[in-house]
């Protein structure tokens, strides 16, 4: 069973929304899969709240606690996690500890890049990922196609290291289907099969 942890420090990079659509493109190709909410706020399992009984079920999972971490069936294929902020709590260590795969969201935003760097930085000084038993997967979120600091972000995190594995853009449509419980992988209309194909990197990097 793979657990795919999202996860960074730096708040408003749209973790939430990556985690519920990746959830919602792995159970809509017909895999058992688990949201599992650990941070406070709980917006992952809101989510499952409103999500419609007629859409392809995903279990929601509270982990905003150590205590309530693991011990699933492990008939699932897959949980997708959506983390705390930071990497100073031993729920985070813990998470990490489970996760199969971390992936990290970044804005295109000056700002965003240092607090997400040093969040990558001490990502990678954990055993687990340091062994490679972990892959980081970076993703540029919310990606404003007029912005000129796409090139500059991609640029800055491959000298670090870390190259951007997936370019997800800034849609409305991600609102819309977070006010209603689904996701772009729900749906087939031509709005959502536009924007489904920015997702594939990150779908094929999970799976490998």
């Amino acid at each position: 069973m793979r657990k795919i942890l999202v996860v960074n420090s730096k708040g408003g990079c749209g973790k939430t929304t990556l985690a519920t659509n990746l959830a919602v493109a792995l159970a809509a190709r017909g895999e058992d899969v688990a949201l599992a909410d650990a941070d406070r706020q709980k917006s992952s399992l809101s989510w499952i709240k409103r999500r419609p009984k007629t859409m392809t079920p995903i279990e929601g999972l509270n982990w905003t606690k150590e205590d309530r971490i693991g011990g699933k069936d492990k008939s699932l294929d897959a949980i997708v996690i959506d983390g705390p902020g930071g990497l100073r709590s031993e729920l985070a260590k813990n998470l990490i500890a489970e996760a199969s795969d971390i992936i990290v969201p970044v804005l295109a935003s000056a700002f965003d890049w240092d607090a997400t760097l040093k969040f990558l930085d001490g990502i990678s000084d954990i055993k687990r990922v340091r062994k490679g038993k972990a892959d980081i997967f970076v993703v540029a979120n919310r990606i404003n196609k007029r912005s000129t600091q796409v090139a500059d972000l991609e640029r800055t995190f491959a000298e670090k290291g870390y190259p951007l594995l997936a370019r997800i853009s800034d849609r409305v449509l991600y609102a819309r289907h977070a006010a209603a419980g689904s996701g772009i992988f729900d749906y087939s209309d031509s709005k959502s099969h536009e924007i489904r194909g920015q997702w594939h990197p990150l779908l094929q990097a999970v799976d490998s």
